[in-house]
């Protein structure tokens, strides 16, 4: 199972890597941000973050992300989700791999705000 975990943990990373690396837009995959609304206002409104709001409410980490931060969020677009193996994301959102998921998107979050400088 450990490295089972690690293996979705690394590919969600590295398809998350190649989708920023090829993206010129400054932040939000182009979509506005907010500083007034939270992280999951901000993704709600990004229809480049679909999967990630819908892996969010899978694990039960809206109330979490929309506490007090700040918080940063390494945020996959759906284009990265896309790279995934087949059927990845599916197994992630069942409800009896829950821990998976929260673990998987638990990585993607930094307290603190740090600014992209590219």
């Amino acid at each position: 199972m450990t490295r089972k975990l690690l293996l979705v943990v690394t590919l969600i990373a590295l398809a998350a890597l190649s989708a920023v690396a090829g993206e010129k837009r400054p932040h939000g995959s182009g979509q506005a941000m907010y500083p007034t609304k939270n992280i999951i206002e901000n993704a709600v409104n990004s229809s480049d973050h679909t999967t990630l709001v819908a892996a969010v409410k899978a694990a039960g980490l809206v109330e979490t992300l929309e506490g007090t931060g700040p918080f940063t969020v390494f945020a996959p677009t759906n284009e990265a989700f896309n790279k995934l193996p087949a059927g990845t994301v599916d197994t992630l959102l069942k409800p009896e791999n829950k821990v998976t998921l929260t673990k998987v998107l638990t990585y993607h979050v930094v307290a603190g705000r740090l600014l992209r400088t590219i």
